[in-house]
């Protein structure tokens, strides 16, 4: 069955494949690690039958609840732990983390650029009711160096009496930096924490969880962020996020989520947990298949001659690969190759629209069993020069694999390309 396949997208698809099977059982042996991690925090916490019932009302005494957050504190090495579903998306969840810790005359500081485009009215970057600035928190940021490094002599003088957290996003968002490994994420936090003892460093993990053998809470993070419809819920979670961290910022995190007095001790499940327990579990065998695929991705687009970040050959430290177009024609036709292959909504055809939160058109593609969720196969990327797309997902990697070829399919049938020649 071809399933819109053309023969020389196919063939040329298969011999990337055959190509990358060693690379593949290396993310086979991290998987399985990372799968014997969360089994062993499920069993050291006493999951039981009784965890999974639902809780309604104030959701005194949870016992789910409470089991889950003990199991992602095991996981992610930390002392405490917030896992609700009443935080509604990865950027409520930093949010939360950034307005629980800082207060009026605290200066936030990121040493790796610009954020995400979500974070900037959040923090008032881009003016915005509610936002740090407009409660006296005052931002500032140095940007990486040319060749991604850290400005390690910027960051030193960027520190000061006032700088109070200092955060670190993982993953590259809508840039072409590179995504940080957990091991030069721990280097950062050793420099800065050898500046200002007390600073507290944060982490946005989003996209990264389960990708390598450790997490940064277990390189110096005093708080690690990230949401459930990414990599930790499996694709189970409906909804929700985490903070990881430090007894003292999951407190005051917790005392921002529902009220002072109240923290941790109240939030009903409402039947959910099941779904984030079980999606937990499951995590690092979907994280598996989504890296593969991104992989794939670099390897076959990398080979047509476009500039893929990261390449086809770096190591991996998140679930995303960028693909840059140079062609508004080429990012749009890719969207809807990766929407044409959706379980859910494959028969929409995805065009630019204006988004809340961007400063520019941007086209998405997800047919997703849950809205939004960026662990199931999808893609997506702003209108507007370099015309990059960011590809992320799938809950299985013969999902992935088909929804790449897919993408690839599109591309060639707008005669942009020649597969016969396999170069531009």
């Amino acid at each position: 069955m071809s399933m819109g396949i053309s023969p020389q997208v196919y063939d040329y698809c298969s011999d990337i494949e055959h190509r990358l099977q060693e690379r593949f059982r290396e993310i086979d042996h991290v998987a399985e690690c990372n799968q014997m991690k969360v089994l062993a925090a499920m069993r050291k916490n006493r999951l039981s039958e009784a965890c999974l019932v639902p809780s309604t009302g104030y959701g005194y005494n949870d016992i789910g609840r409470e089991t889950l957050e003990k199991i992602y504190a095991d996981v992610f090495g930390t002392e405490d732990a917030l896992v609700r579903q009443q935080i509604t998306c990865g950027t409520h969840a930093l949010a939360l983390a950034l307005m629980s810790q800082l207060r009026p005359g605290d200066e936030l500081l990121s040493p790796v650029g610009k954020p995400y485009d979500t974070l900037e009215e959040v923090i008032g970057i881009r003016p915005s009711n509610g936002s740090l600035a407009e409660y006296g928190i005052s931002y500032r940021q140095v940007d990486l160096l040319d060749d991604g490094e850290f400005d390690w002599d910027g960051i030193r003088a960027a520190v000061n009496e006032k700088t109070k957290l200092v955060t670190i996003q993982r993953s590259k968002g809508y840039d072409s930096r590179p995504t940080l490994s957990v091991d030069r994420i721990g280097q950062l936090i050793s420099f800065v924490k050898g500046i200002k003892p007390d600073v507290i460093c944060m982490v946005d993990n989003c996209y990264g969880e389960f990708v390598e053998l450790q997490e940064p809470s277990q390189v110096g993070a005093d708080l690690v962020v990230g949401s459930l419809i990414k990599n930790p819920g499996g694709g189970l979670a409906p909804i929700g996020g985490y903070l990881v961290g430090t007894k003292e910022c999951i407190e005051r995190a917790a005392y921002r989520l529902t009220s002072p007095g109240l923290g941790k001790e109240v939030g009903a499940s409402l039947g959910i947990t099941a779904s984030l327990t079980q999606g937990l579990f499951l995590a690092p065998t979907v994280v598996k298949g989504a890296l593969k695929g991104a992989i794939y991705a670099a390897n076959i687009y990398e080979g047509l001659g476009y500039k893929v970040i990261p390449d086809s050959r770096e190591s991996r430290h998140d679930i995303i690969q960028q693909v840059i177009f140079h062609d508004p024609d080429l990012l749009v036709a890719f969207c809807q190759g990766i929407q044409a292959s959706a379980p859910v909504d494959s028969f929409v055809r995805p065009e630019p629209w204006d988004m809340p939160g961007y400063d520019a058109q941007v086209i998405m593609a997800a047919g997703a069993f849950v809205s939004g969720s960026s662990i199931e196969l999808s893609a997506d990327g702003p209108m507007k020069e370099p015309y990059a797309v960011y590809f992320q997902g799938g809950l299985t990697w013969e999902h992935a694999k088909y929804g790449i070829m897919m993408s690839l399919q599109k591309i060639y049938e707008t005669g942009k390309i020649s597969l016969d020649q396999k170069s531009l």
